[in-house]
């Protein structure tokens, strides 16, 4: 298996989360404050560099009846941007409602996500990483 970097796009912040070697689980690590495409760029992939990352998964936000909007669009046309920069392989996986389960999970720890947005997008992160993991794990040829 390979490490794989979890990125949740947003046009303020971007949440990052980062597999273990063998794909079973996924942790949030950091979020990254994004300023321009460019620089948020170079910053996953200074992070990439720095963990061995081998594979890129992008949430792509569809809306609740699956279609594609601007916003998945923005992330798609970052994804590219993404994988013309880093050389890396980049994958697109829905990460609808990921943020509202991050903050439902967040609550549980006892952590206001109001107070902590960064967690929220770190988390959601970890989230659509480890949706990911699982329907990859489960695909016959993997």
């Amino acid at each position: 298996m390979k490490r794989i970097l979890g990125i949740d796009f947003g046009e303020k912040r971007i949440g990052l989360a980062l597999s273990d070697p063998e794909g079973q689980f996924a942790v949030p690590l950091e979020t990254v404050r994004r300023t321009s495409d460019a620089q948020a760029i170079r910053q996953i992939i200074d992070t990439a560099l720095e963990r061995e990352v081998e594979c890129l998964v992008v949430g792509e936000p569809l809306n609740l009846d699956g279609s594609r909007g601007p916003a998945s669009a923005r992330a798609s046309s970052f994804a590219r941007k993404l994988a013309a920069e880093s050389g890396l392989p980049v994958e697109m996986t829905d990460e609808t409602l990921t943020s509202v389960e991050a903050e439902e999970r967040l609550r549980e720890a006892g952590i206001d996500p109001r107070r902590h947005p960064e967690r929220v997008d770190a988390t959601a992160a970890q989230i659509l990483l480890e949706q990911y993991l699982n329907e990859s794990s489960s695909r016959p040829d993997d």
